[in-house]
C-alpha cells in the first residue's frame, strides 16, 4: 500500500512539473509574434558596418532575449489593450501617474552678462573614458572646462581601450555637426586639430577630480604660457558638482540635454523601438544590471550557483584595474550594494501592484546566466521585451559589437518610458534619472535595495508571505522615491577630502536648482516647498 501511495505521489508531482513547464512555455510563446515586413519602420540607408567585441552580443541561439523573427506589431496585443482599458477606468491610474513636477521647467538660458566665447588661447584635446554614460558626463564637463580656460575644444576621442572595446568614434554615436552648432555661442568646437599643430608638443594632464573654477583658471590655464595644446587624459568627474558659477552650470546642462544628441541612425532606431514598445501600451523600462561585469566587480553572488560565484571571483581577481579583490557577498548585499536579481525585481513589481500583463523593456546587456535566472521574472511578467525582441537581426546588425551604440538605444527607450526603474545606481541609472528630471520629472522609481533585501529574505525564511502586508510596506517605502522635484543632495555630514566629494549627489543625476526653475505663477504661493 505504501509503495502504491508513493507511486501516486510521484505521478502527481510529474503532472505538476509538466503543468508548470507548459505555463512557462505559453508565457514565452505569448510574446513571439510575427509581423509583415512591410510594417517595419524604415531607417536611414547609410549605417556603419565595422564590428568589434562587445558584451551586448547577438547570438542566434533561442533564449528569452532572442526571437527567430522580429515582432512587428500591427495592433496592441490583447493584454496591452486590457491594461489600457484598466488604466482609463482608474484602477491602474495611480501606478502610472508621474509625480507632480510642481511647475518646474528647464531654465538653461545664459545670463545677460554672458558673452560669446572669447579669443581662444589654444586647443583642448579630450580622451573621454568609460562607458557611454560616463563619457557623456565627461564630455559635457569638458565643454565647461573649455569655456573656463578659453580653449577651442577638439571633438573628444571616445574610449576604445577599456572594458567595452568599442571602436566607435564620436560621430558614430553623437550628432557631431549638431554638437558644434549648438555650442557656437559658448565654446569654439572643431573636428580636428589644425594640420600645422598635429606634431606640436602637448601638455598631457590628469585634471584633478571634482575641481572648481579656481583650479582651472589658475593651475590649468597657466599651461598656455608654454603650450598651444592641452590634453585631458581623462574626462570623468573632473568638475565639481556644486559651487560653480550659475552660467557654467547652465552651460553643462545645455551641453548634456541640448547639444549632445545621438547620431541620426541611433535616434531613428531608438524611435522605432519606442514605437514598438508603445504598441503594447504604457511600459516600464527596467535597467536590469544583472550582468557579468557588474556582478564580478561588486562581488554579488546571491541566487547564483557555486560555479557561477567562482567564475565571477576569478574575473575580479584577474582584472588588474579593479582594486578590491576580497568581498563578502552577504555583507555587500545587506548594505544595499548589490543590484536586485531578476527574481527580486519580480517580487518588487508585484508588491507595487503592477499586473502580470505589464509591458517591460529590459535595458541591459547580456543577463548573467540567461534563462536560468530570468525564469522567475518571466513567469510573473511574460511581456519582457528588449532590443533583440523588438527588432530583427538585420535591423540590429549595424549596431552589434558597438557597446556604446547599443547602450544609446537602451538610453532612448528608457528616457521615453512611462516609468523607469534601475536595479542599481550606476552610470546609466544616474544619467537617465537626471535626464528624466530635466524633461519634466518623469516617473523614476528608485528601489530601496537595503530595505528590500531584508523583506525578501524574510519571504525566503518563511517569516513573511507575499500579500497585502508586504505590498503596503513596499509601497510606503517608495512613496517618496519616484523622481519628484527636490534639490540636489550635498555631501554627507562629517566626510572630508575626496570622500566628501564622492558622497555628493552627482550634478547630472539631479540638475535642480541650477537648470530647473519654478514658473512665475508658482512663486505666488511661498508655502510650497521642495522635498
Amino acid at each position: 500500500m505504501q509503495k502504491k501511495r508513493w507511486r501516486k505521489v510521484s505521478i502527481v508531482r510529474k503532472m505538476l512539473t509538466f503543468a508548470i513547464a507548459a505555463i512557462a512555455l505559453m508565457a514565452l510563446l505569448y510574446v513571439h509574434v510575427e509581423f509583415p515586413a512591410s510594417e517595419v519602420t524604415k531607417l536611414p540607408d547609410k549605417l556603419p558596418t565595422q564590428h568589434e567585441f562587445s558584451f551586448q552580443k547577438l547570438s542566434r541561439e533561442r533564449s528569452w532575449i532572442q526571437e527567430l523573427a522580429p515582432p512587428h506589431l500591427p495592433k496592441a496585443p490583447l493584454a496591452a489593450r486590457k491594461l489600457d482599458v484598466a488604466s482609463r477606468n482608474g484602477s491602474l491610474e495611480k501606478l502610472w501617474k508621474p509625480p507632480p513636477n510642481r511647475d518646474h521647467v528647464p531654465c538653461v538660458a545664459a545670463s545677460p552678462l554672458y558673452t560669446p566665447p572669447p579669443e581662444s588661447r589654444g586647443y583642448l584635446l579630450v580622451h573621454a573614458n568609460g562607458g557611454l554614460n560616463q563619457m557623456r558626463a565627461g564630455i559635457c564637463d569638458m565643454v565647461a572646462v573649455a569655456r573656463i580656460i578659453n580653449a577651442t575644444l577638439v571633438i573628444p576621442e571616445l574610449d576604445k581601450r577599456s572594458l567595452w572595446q568599442d571602436s566607435s568614434n564620436f560621430s558614430d554615436v553623437f550628432d557631431e555637426d549638431h554638437f558644434i552648432n549648438s555650442l557656437k555661442n559658448d565654446v569654439n568646437v572643431v573636428k580636428k586639430l589644425p594640420k600645422e599643430l598635429a606634431s606640436a608638443t602637448k601638455a598631457v594632464k590628469h585634471f584633478r577630480s571634482w575641481s572648481g573654477v579656481d583650479y582651472y583658471e589658475e593651475e590649468i590655464a597657466r599651461l598656455w604660457d608654454e603650450y598651444q595644446i592641452i590634453r585631458a587624459a581623462k574626462s570623468d568627474s573632473r568638475l565639481a558638482n556644486n559651487n560653480l558659477p550659475p552660467d557654467i552650470q547652465k552651460l553643462r546642462c545645455r551641453a548634456c540635454y541640448e547639444a549632445l544628441r545621438f547620431a541620426p541612425k541611433i535616434e531613428a532606431m531608438g524611435k522605432m523601438l519606442v514605437d514598438r514598445m508603445r504598441s503594447y501600451g504604457p511600459y516600464i523600462a527596467l535597467h536590469l544590471r544583472f550582468e557579468k561585469d557588474m556582478l564580478a566587480f561588486s562581488g554579488c553572488t546571491h541566487d547564483l550557483s557555486p560555479e557561477e560565484a567562482e567564475e565571477l571571483k576569478e574575473i575580479r581577481e584577474n582584472t588588474t584595474w579593479w582594486k578590491v579583490k576580497e568581498i563578502d557577498p552577504v555583507e555587500q548585499r545587506s548594505k544595499g550594494y548589490c543590484p536586485l536579481t531578476p527574481r527580486e525585481v519580480g517580487l518588487f513589481l508585484s508588491a507595487l501592484g503592477f499586473p502580470s500583463n505589464t509591458p517591460i523593456y529590459i535595458a541591459a546587456g547580456e543577463i548573467y546566466g540567461g534563462d536560468s535566472h530570468m525564469f522567475d521574472l518571466l513567469l510573473r511578467y511574460p511581456l519582457l521585451m528588449n532590443k533583440e525582441k523588438l527588432a530583427s537581426i538585420e535591423e540590429l546588425e549595424p549596431f552589434v559589437n558597438h557597446a556604446s551604440q547599443l547602450a544609446a538605444l537602451d538610453y532612448i527607450v528608457s528616457i521615453e518610458s512611462d516609468i523607469f526603474i534601475p536595479t542599481y545606481s550606476g552610470n546609466m541609472a544616474r544619467a537617465v534619472e537626471g535626464h528624466r528630471r530635466f524633461l519634466g520629472h518623469r516617473k523614476t522609481i528608485s528601489p530601496d535595495r537595503r530595505t528590500l533585501v531584508r523583506l525578501f529574505d524574510k519571504i525566503d525564511q518563511g517569516t513573511m508571505k507575499e500579500g497585502k502586508n508586504l505590498s503596503n510596506r513596499i509601497i510606503e517605502i517608495h512613496r517618496r522615491r519616484q523622481g519628484s522635484p527636490r534639490k540636489r543632495k550635498g555631501p554627507i555630514s562629517g566626510t572630508k577630502g575626496m570622500d566628501r566629494f564622492r558622497s555628493e549627489e552627482a550634478f547630472y543625476v539631479n540638475p535642480l536648482p541650477d537648470c530647473l526653475c519654478r514658473k512665475e505663477s508658482s512663486y505666488r504661493n511661498n508655502s510650497q516647498s521642495i522635498r
